[in-house]
């Protein structure tokens, strides 16, 4: 398994989530957020994603006034 990028994936995250221990770990934010069926923050856009509304209805309602 590759090695995980841990310090650069954190100075590209765009969660603004502080207390996330998962920053910087793509593979568990990506685990945690499709177990709760939402998406993580990184994709939603910046006025969206400080919203912590991860879900997928939240993610297309964005999508589609874009």
């Amino acid at each position: 398994m590759p090695e995980c990028k841990i310090q650069k994936n954190t100075s590209v995250c765009t969660c603004t989530y502080e207390p996330c221990s998962r920053k910087g770990l793509c593979c568990e934010c990506i685990m945690y957020h499709n177990s709760r069926d939402e998406l993580p923050g990184c994709l939603f856009p910046p006025d969206v994603e400080r919203t912590y509304d991860r879900s997928i209805k939240r993610y297309l309602l964005a999508m589609q006034g874009r």
